[in-house]
């Protein structure tokens, strides 16, 4: 399953016609958009623990990783 065919956190993404890193992926640069993968799981990694939500924000965390990984391996291709 892509990274794209799940959603940490319920379903607000999900039920949209098209997900947020859809477009940016589109509409970004290779390098814009891998370092908005990469400053989100910064960010979900940082707040772990702190909002009380420790196990939501490592699996989103762990998402953005994923889609990285899948934006590096090249399964998504744009540009």
């Amino acid at each position: 399953m892509s990274a794209d065919e799940k959603q940490v956190g319920g379903n607000h993404y999900k039920d949209m016609p098209l997900q947020p890193w859809t477009v940016m992926q589109a509409v970004l640069t290779t390098e814009e958009f891998v370092g908005f993968l990469k400053g989100s799981v910064i960010k979900y990694s940082m707040r772990a623990g702190r909002k009380g939500e420790t196990a939501e924000d490592v699996n989103k965390a762990r998402h953005y990783m994923e889609k990285l990984n899948e934006v590096y391996d090249g399964v998504r291709t744009w540009e």
